[in-house]
């Protein structure tokens, strides 16, 4: 057994290695009318690969992407009553983004760490939502209405380090697309899963997000080989153009590299 995961896990890093030549370098996405710039990101909690708690380079890469919505994962701090580790005051002067409202936390910036910035868009719906397993992980769901009167569902979650519990959070959110209204939807994040195919905790999601992506690395940062971060969408062609961000900054502010990616507009009622 051991064999065989370590096998997978090789295999998985050479994947990986190969989709990295192709997928860099990251610049700002560029994006054309009827489309938005989307980006996931793992702040680590604002402590860079040097060590250093840093949240300025933080809001600087942030800056360099200037998306359109973006999902952070540990974005709070981990234990107590959750505090916000950003300026999001000087982010939405800066960048126009917007923190998306969360209820029960007077200090954090999002759910179990996963805070939803987005611009230019009317927030029609909020739900936190609890995923199972032993660490406290959650997703945030949020609908929002365009300029343009499109309406989307961002679905922002962080799933947990063991595979016996990503596999109960990927359910949760298969029945929340059961269950929830027919919306063209975005689901990022931090999925922590590296392995790729049939064995990939991921695996499930396809009912409703169809053929997973060609994964790209985000982790580790300095030297990505592993596919942790993911942006997916539940129409065809509503996600495209996935690439790591990946500048001098970014390599040290985080221990992941930012996943961006466009979302397509004219897909979302389809």
């Amino acid at each position: 057994m051991r064999r065989q995961r370590k096998d997978n896990l090789t295999s998985t890093i050479i994947t990986s290695l190969r989709t990295r030549r192709v997928s860099r370098p990251a610049e700002k996405v560029a994006v054309e009318t009827g489309q938005l710039r989307v980006a996931s990101y793992n702040v680590h909690k604002c402590v860079g690969t040097d060590g250093r708690f840093d949240p300025e380079r933080i809001l600087k890469v942030i800056g360099e992407i200037d998306p359109d919505v973006i999902a952070l994962q540990e974005a709070d701090t981990r234990f107590g009553e959750r505090t916000g580790l950003l300026d999001v005051k000087r982010l939405q002067v800066e960048t126009g983004l917007t923190a998306v409202p969360i209820t029960g936390l007077s200090r954090a910036h999002g759910w179990h760490g996963n805070a939803l910035f987005v611009r230019r868009a009317i927030i029609r719906d909020i739900h936190q939502m609890n995923l199972p397993g032993i660490e406290p992980r959650g997703a945030l769901v949020t609908e929002v209405e365009l300029e343009t009167g499109s309406a989307l569902r961002f679905i922002a979650a962080h799933f947990g380090l063991l595979r016996w519990a990503r596999l109960r959070q990927v359910d949760a959110i298969a029945a929340l697309m059961r269950n929830g209204p027919d919306i063209a939807t975005v689901l990022m994040g931090d999925f922590n899963e590296w392995r790729l195919g049939e064995r990939s905790a991921l695996s499930a999601l396809q009912a409703d997000f169809g053929p997973l992506p060609q994964p790209v690395p985000s982790f580790p940062s300095r030297l990505p080989m592993l596919s942790l971060d993911r942006i997916l969408g539940n129409r065809q062609g509503l996600v495209q153009g996935l690439a790591v961000h990946d500048s001098a900054l970014s390599r040290i502010a985080s221990d992941h590299l930012p996943l961006t990616g466009v979302v397509n507009l004219d897909r979302a009622g389809g």
